[in-house]
């Protein structure tokens, strides 16, 4: 590991500062899937550590929500919303570790939603039911890696080949190929007022979007068996959006803006939650053997850019991360066009748990690297440490 584990360090933060997430402000005990993104980060520390307090702190909060019966406290089916998955992903953990069938009960009530999800014609699911007929690239995360592994776990004659086409799917509609990028959403219908009328696609790169997407392809592929016929699609997808992604590394921070190839024009800025998420995704793809040494560099870099740039102490010892997107999305009553200028009016805050789980699991990936000799770099602040 790095000499200071600033997994460690974040994780402590966390659990000191919000004990419960669901009692976070805003939150108001809502099955929000920003839990998700955070208590992934804490298994993988579990994981690589063997800390029980780690997975005490994932069952913790996710018991505030799983019933004895396996019911989930907030929880609508019938809404379709993708988002709901992602909480999911900590189900199988806690299934395996404890042996109550409540955790499973739950990971059924999850996987029946995409029995009725509705799909666009080629059978991607749509973002949200009241969002229909388009693909986001934030679902991919949301709901894949939860598919998957259900399937994996609990059905042995599922279709895999249903998860694997849908990054095939949202990969030939949102690509630009330009740049190489994915474009933040598409809209098969071309109706919605964000969308190109000719190509259904919304205007910019958001930066986080693509951290969605890239996370998610990673996590799909470290369990994906190899043997199966699109696991190089989805190789070369994950190989080209990275690639995509890494050619707007800004030289001085190691790190990427809000909108990530618009880097001179006035009002961007330095994004921490996307900028964790690509660092992860670097990190993830070279623990598994799917990209080469030549990511070293870029990785070393944008780890550093994320403690330089977006990390500050409190004088309790506790962890802020800074420059976090609150959120943004497209369409809905708020009429989010998805302009340059939309995206970056949104809410710039400190300690988002979408950007806390981000770094967490972008440092628990790195110092996993380094701890099996990949990765040599220690990640330090002099003084500050």
């Amino acid at each position: 590991m790095s000499e200071i584990s600033w997994a460690v360090r974040m994780a402590q933060s966390i659990m000191e500062r919000t004990p419960r997430l669901y009692e976070d402000k805003g939150y108001n005990e809502k099955w929000s899937y920003d839990y998700g993104v955070i208590l992934k980060g804490f298994e993988h520390l579990w994981r690589t550590t063997g800390d029980q307090q780690y997975f005490n702190y994932i069952k913790s909060n996710m018991d505030h929500f799983i019933q004895e019966d396996g019911s989930i406290r907030g929880y609508r089916q019938d809404e379709h919303n993708i988002d709901h998955l992602n909480n999911g992903k900590l189900l199988y953990v806690l299934y395996k570790e404890t042996g109550d069938d409540k955790y499973k009960h739950a990971a059924s009530t999850l996987r029946n939603q995409l029995l009725t999800h509705p799909r666009t014609s080629e059978g991607a699911f749509w973002h949200k039911e009241i969002y229909p007929y388009q693909i986001w690239l934030d679902g991919l995360y949301m709901g894949s890696p939860f598919y998957l592994e259900y399937l994996l776990t609990f059905e042995s004659e599922g279709d895999l080949s249903d998860v694997t086409k849908q990054f095939i799917l949202c990969e030939k509609h949102t690509r630009d190929e330009r740049t190489g990028l994915l474009f933040h959403a598409w809209d098969e219908k071309r109706v919605q007022p964000w969308c190109d009328p000719d190509t259904g696609l919304s205007p910019n790169f958001w930066g986080r979007s693509l951290g969605w997407f890239l996370m998610a392809i990673a996590d799909v592929l470290e369990i994906l068996p190899r043997d199966h016929a699109d696991y190089n699609e989805l190789e070369r997808i994950f190989k080209d959006t990275l690639t995509a992604v890494a050619d707007f590394q800004d030289d001085a921070s190691g790190v990427w803006y809000q909108v990530l190839n618009e880097s001179d024009r006035k009002g961007n800025y330095l994004e921490a939650s996307a900028s964790s998420m690509f660092t992860y995704a670097m990190a993830k793809g070279i623990r598994l053997e799917i990209l080469g040494s030549e990511w070293n560099n870029p990785l070393h870099r944008a780890l550093k850019g994320l403690i330089t740039e977006f990390i500050l102490e409190t004088k309790e010892g506790w962890l802020n991360l800074n420059k976090t997107c609150q959120v943004a999305g497209l369409g809905g009553a708020d009429r989010r066009d998805g302009t340059y200028a939309y995206y970056i009016s949104e809410p710039i805050i400190t300690n988002d748990q979408k950007g806390l789980g981000a770094f967490l699991l972008a440092c628990a990936e790195y110092e996993e690297l380094a701890q099996t000799g990949e990765s040599s770099m220690s990640v330090t602040r002099g003084a500050q440490q």
